[in-house]
């Protein structure tokens, strides 16, 4: 067994064992963590410091969001604009064609003098002759007359293919100006939540991470004492194996906003990866993964499914069963797995629906 595996399987042990301590009617039920009473001011002064880093870390995933978001629509865009390009340069090799056509009617015609059909039949020695020519050239005429109208239905083609290119060009430089100001955002924010953090002596760290995994046991506890966990039996389909066991494979990799693998990712980089290496492209970001994927009822959630967090979407993770889920969690820390009731749950996801 590999390394990642026995490191792996720990994890999820260790997600399974607080499952089964924190299980409503267990005589050894873990009680869910309570403030101290005698909490010094000090200690009140670090919660509300790990409030404030929590919510600059929660602004800075939703411009994350943004950020994704402007990026995915820029890729769109550079796509439409290659195939614009490309229907201009067919267009102008059309064009060039009708014209070279047009221009060798326009020679003929004039090699035929322009004489007016009816003294060309005055002086034809073969009436019969004339009548079959003339009916030739009415041919030639409605041949002409088709051609002029290509051309110019050709040449208001390229006209409109030239107009939405810089209308594409326009969105574009909009896009990349909303994506500068999604970054500026999210490094200042995750510039501050890392001062806060750096400005605590040691123990004060040590402390303050304390507190984030007291707050997500006592959010995990209270999700599972509902009685959620008997509702869910749900079993994977072999997609959802696959993108539970690419998730899996990331275990370990740091969180890197805006990173979509193979060394680094943020939450729905990971999930939208896991998901297209399961044979099934899903939507790039955690907001745009709710609004797009098929909602599924908690009772009915089956691994492989993504579980959608906070009001504004800003979050996901993939279940993975036994209550736990995979996820990138934020700047500091790796893709890990963690209580799907650890956060607030918006709604679940299903990709293959």
């Amino acid at each position: 067994m590999s390394k990642r595996s026995t490191t792996t399987m720990a994890a999820v042990a260790l997600v399974c064992a607080v499952t089964v301590l924190a299980a409503p009617g267990l005589a050894h039920a873990a009680p869910a963590p309570t403030p101290s009473p005698s909490a010094t001011p000090k200690s009140k002064d670090l919660e509300a410091v790990r409030a404030k880093i929590d919510k600059l870390y929660h602004d800075a995933a939703v411009a994350t969001d943004e950020y994704n978001a402007a990026e995915e629509k820029a890729e769109k865009q550079s796509d439409a604009i290659v195939k614009l390009a490309q229907k201009i340069a067919d267009g102008q090799r059309r064009l060039d064609r009708l014209k070279s056509s047009a221009g060798a009617v326009a020679r003929e015609q004039y090699r035929n003098g322009g004489i007016p059909r009816e003294t060309q039949f005055l002086l034809s020695g073969d009436p019969q002759h004339f009548l079959d020519s003339a009916g030739r050239m009415y041919q030639g005429q409605q041949a002409t007359k088709n051609l002029l109208s290509q051309l110019a239905d050709t040449q208001d083609d390229l006209a409109r293919y030239a107009d939405d290119a810089s209308a594409k060009w326009k969105e574009l430089d909009a896009g990349a100006k909303e994506k500068a100001a999604a970054k500026k955002k999210i490094e200042r924010q995750i510039k501050e939540a890392q001062e806060l953090e750096n400005r605590l002596e040691k123990k004060e760290r040590e402390r303050l991470r304390k507190l984030e995994e007291q707050a997500e046991q006592q959010a995990q506890t209270a999700w599972l004492s509902s009685g959620v966990l008997k509702e869910i039996d749900g079993r994977a389909t072999p997609a959802g194996k696959k993108a539970v066991q690419f998730a899996t494979a990331q275990l370990g990799k740091p969180y890197v906003w805006g990173a979509e693998g193979p060394k680094s990712y943020d939450c729905s980089g990971l999930t939208s990866q896991a998901w297209a290496a399961a044979g099934h492209g899903i939507p790039r970001t955690s907001q745009e993964q709710w609004k797009q994927l098929k909602h599924i009822d908690i009772q009915d959630m089956r691994p492989g499914d993504l579980i959608i967090y906070h009001d504004d979407a800003s979050h996901v993770g993939m279940y993975i069963g036994d209550g736990a889920i995979i996820h990138a969690p934020r700047p500091g820390r790796t893709v890990t797995v963690a209580g799907a009731g650890s956060m607030a749950i918006l709604g679940v996801v299903r990709p293959d629906a």
